[in-house]
């Protein structure tokens, strides 16, 4: 009997010293409840502010584009103003918007107002020292805008490169649905995304109607292109979405097709992730994360580099309306310098700030956009 004592003595003592097993005060510790809505992030109350004439019905439409370019400078492209009826405002503005760390605008782009319908995506490229603001304008038949890509200085006072589509063509077809299949270098089929490298080369995704990545240099003159439209491997079927990794592989989000399809820097097919609902982005970081937006999930969700799922967040967050981080169907991501990422909610319509939780896992953290030697 007096080694059973011991015994249990020795064992109840072992049981206070294992994490999880702690007895009396320490339970009050233990965190309870929660449902990991915004996963490794908070996400801060009431930080994307009303129309600023919501006094008079007005209201945003789609939320489509972000660029943090600081902590206290994030660049937002809307797709113009809401009646009260939730009709096309006439003479729409609030097309680019720049908000501070609070949301407050502290910046309204009106003086392009006549040449902004649609900043479908908004970019910075991490090559470039100036910080020039790139918008891919899907154009727009209330103002007749053609579709471009369009390129700004930093402080969004000068236009300096201009590539405008001469003819754009509504829903452009061809011999088979939605394919042109001999476009020219500026014969866009609604373009909606982009993607940088270190020379100053871009890549443009063909889009809406076209099905191809076009590669440009520095100063918009046309190199090479890949891609048509189908389901097959090197096929697209609206492409939302490229990055590109540190081995130079691009990805792409091919969104109807429900996957992304990897490829070598020179357009060869590599592989395909398949079953990835509605895609519409895809965002490599610094840590080799590769980062995709699902819009008809709400999430947001990480691979590694072999197309294993590592860990998403997000959930529905409900239209004009929800809660702190809810989604609506979300369009484009950025992250600034501090680590705090942007979503934008297309039919919120909102910008989603999150801020990373104390002590985060880094790994559920999306990381700063990498940047290739």
């Amino acid at each position: 009997m007096k080694t059973d004592r011991v015994d249990l003595a020795l064992l109840l003592a072992g049981l206070a010293i294992l994490p999880g097993c702690a007895v009396g005060d320490d339970v009050a510790d233990a965190s309870k409840g929660g449902d990991e809505r915004n996963g490794a992030y908070d996400a801060p109350t009431d930080w994307w502010k009303p129309h600023p004439e919501s006094g008079a019905g007005y209201t945003y439409a789609q939320v489509s584009g972000v660029v943090a370019d600081n902590p206290n400078r994030i660049i937002v492209g809307v797709r113009g103003d809401w009646t009260s009826e939730g009709e096309e405002r006439p003479n729409s503005s609030n097309y680019i918007l720049v908000v501070d760390a609070n949301g407050d605008i502290i910046e309204n782009w009106t003086q392009w107002d006549t040449t902004l319908a649609f900043p479908h995506q908004l970019y910075i490229s991490p090559y470039d020292p100036e910080r020039h603001i790139w918008i891919v304008e899907r154009g727009g038949t209330m103002k007749t805008i053609h579709e471009q890509i369009l390129k700004f200085t930093n402080d969004g006072k000068q236009l300096v490169m201009r590539l405008r589509d001469p003819n754009p063509i509504e829903r452009q077809g061809g011999p088979v649905a939605r394919d042109n299949p001999n476009p020219g270098p500026l014969d866009f089929g609604q373009a909606s995304t982009m993607a940088f490298l270190p020379n100053g080369d871009f890549l443009v995704g063909d889009g809406y109607q076209n099905g191809r990545i076009i590669r440009y240099n520095e100063q918009g003159e046309f190199i090479s292109e890949f891609g048509s439209v189908g389901s097959g491997p090197g096929q697209f079927d609206l492409i939302h979405g490229i990055a590109v990794d540190r081995d130079r592989r691009i990805y792409t989000a091919d969104r109807r097709n429900n996957r992304i399809q990897i490829f070598t820097e020179d357009g060869v097919f590599i592989e395909e992730w398949p079953n990835i609902l509605d895609p519409v982005g895809v965002y490599v970081d610094e840590s080799d994360g590769v980062w995709v937006i699902s819009a008809t999930l709400n999430r947001i969700l990480k691979y590694n580099r072999d197309g294993e799922l590592q860990t998403y967040f997000g959930t529905f967050g409900g239209t004009r309306g929800g809660f702190p981080g809810g989604m609506a169907r979300p369009h484009q991501l950025s992250v600034d310098q501090d680590g705090n990422l942007y979503v934008t909610g297309y039919d919120g319509p909102w910008l989603n700030k999150y801020t990373p939780k104390p002590g985060a896992d880094p790994a559920r953290l999306v990381d700063q956009p990498i940047v290739l030697n």
